[in-house]
């Protein structure tokens, strides 16, 4: 079931000009980490709601590559002025929504949820068990972060690169957010 989701993911996320990538392990992850960022000429990547392992091993990769590496957490005077000089946000999503494609990222302070809006890339990271079928289907999910994190909680979809209508009715990538977007979907041993 959960490939199945996983490609459905995958085929909503491209259909808005996203690209995504499905994967078996989390060292997949890593290698396929560094390499967007390499290809898309990052100089310095942030990271932020990944478990330590994802983040230390991609974090390793990057900076092999002689990339400079942001990691949380991030001090909320000095976020923005540190973010806004990366070129490729890195996050993890608590779930995704297979039907439209999108990542939810949860966070709990501005700081951290700046990692995937203020680059010009952004790679988002969701294991295929954490994948619902609907929007619907993910209010359970919705509802217990909230119960669970009654204050400070902000909870971010993300389908495919930003985009905007605003100018003259054309469409416009990356004016209100990254222009890029990155999903990569972690079937692990659950597939």
């Amino acid at each position: 079931m959960s490939e199945t989701l996983a490609q459905t993911f995958k085929a909503a996320f491209e259909a808005v000009d996203g690209h995504a990538y499905v994967v078996r392990s989390e060292d997949e992850v890593t290698d396929l980490i560094a390499k967007i960022a390499q290809d898309m000429g990052a100089t310095r990547v942030a990271f932020s709601e990944l478990s330590d392992g994802l983040i230390d091993g991609a974090a390793a990769k990057c900076a092999s590559a002689g990339m400079e590496v942001l990691r949380p957490p991030y001090a909320s005077e000095t976020a923005v002025s540190e973010l806004d000089q990366v070129q490729v946000g890195v996050t993890g999503a608590r779930f995704g929504i297979a039907e439209t494609g999108t990542l939810a990222e949860v966070v709990f302070d501005d700081a951290s949820r700046l990692v995937s809006s203020l680059p010009r890339t952004h790679i988002g990271v969701v294991y295929a068990k954490d994948l619902v079928d609907t929007l619907r289907g993910s209010a359970d999910r919705m509802t217990q972060l909230y119960k669970e994190h009654p204050e400070n909680i902000m909870i971010s979809y993300i389908s495919g690169p930003s985009r905007t209508g605003d100018i003259e009715m054309i469409l416009t990538l990356g004016v209100h957010g990254p222009e890029h977007a990155h999903a990569i979907i972690i079937l692990g041993d659950d597939a």
